[in-house]
């Protein structure tokens, strides 16, 4: 049975749809840009941020000036506008309860993840949160979740469940050696987690917990 699960933050454990897409249409008309649709924006949620302002045509530079223009407003509003989703607490009090060893590994910053799990009052249930740096060293899933086996002083992979909205969350536990769960109540398609190879797929929170509980 898995004894350690990994959480992926956004699109897992909240929905952070309102404060990041308001963070990177503040950074876009502040830099004078067209801001893209939200279907485009809500694209975002997910993969590091400088894939994001890459896949818009932001050359290395603007990159670094739209990293900046973003946090701007992400780190005074836009990481409150977000929400737990519904049965997540509860979800996580069980796991607890249960023995298993619970860790945040996000892209999103890990300064801007642990006031984000304190506010919403679920950083009670986790061992460790670990996310990326703010100058972008270690921003790819497989680096985070690298780091977090290393904080964590885990030996044995094979006890230690990835557990994510996107592809990059299951690339991310593919590269590191670990089993990987998709859930389809983030921004990620069933398609999308299928294709990356996901070893599990939750639908909802019921069948996640029983894939974290009975597997």
């Amino acid at each position: 049975m898995f004894s350690h699960i990994f959480f992926d933050l956004d699109g897992t454990l909240t929905d952070p749809a309102l404060g990041i897409t308001n963070s990177f249409s503040h950074a876009l008309k502040e830099m004078g840009r067209e801001i893209p649709s939200y279907a485009t924006l809500c694209s975002f949620i997910g993969p590091p941020i400088k894939e994001s302002f890459a896949s818009l045509g932001f050359s290395t530079e603007e990159t670094e000036e739209g990293i900046k223009k973003y946090r701007e407003y992400f780190s005074t509003k836009g990481l409150f506008e977000n929400k737990v989703y519904e049965g997540i607490p509860e979800l996580l009090a069980e796991l607890k309860a249960a023995g298993k060893k619970l860790v945040v590994t996000t892209s999103k910053p890990e300064a801007f993840s642990i006031q984000i799990a304190e506010h919403f009052g679920f950083a009670q249930y986790f061992d460790a949160i670990c996310g990326s740096t703010m100058d972008q060293t270690r921003a790819t899933k497989a680096s985070v979740i690298e780091y977090a086996l290393g904080k964590t002083g885990i030996q044995d992979k094979n006890m230690v469940l990835m557990v994510g909205d996107r592809e990059h969350d299951i690339f991310g536990a593919k590269q590191n050696g670990l089993k990987s769960c998709g859930v389809l109540f983030g921004y990620g398609t069933r398609q999308e987690l299928e294709k990356a190879g996901a070893d599990f797929i939750a639908k909802d929170i019921s069948a996640l917990k029983a894939i974290c509980m009975e597997n």
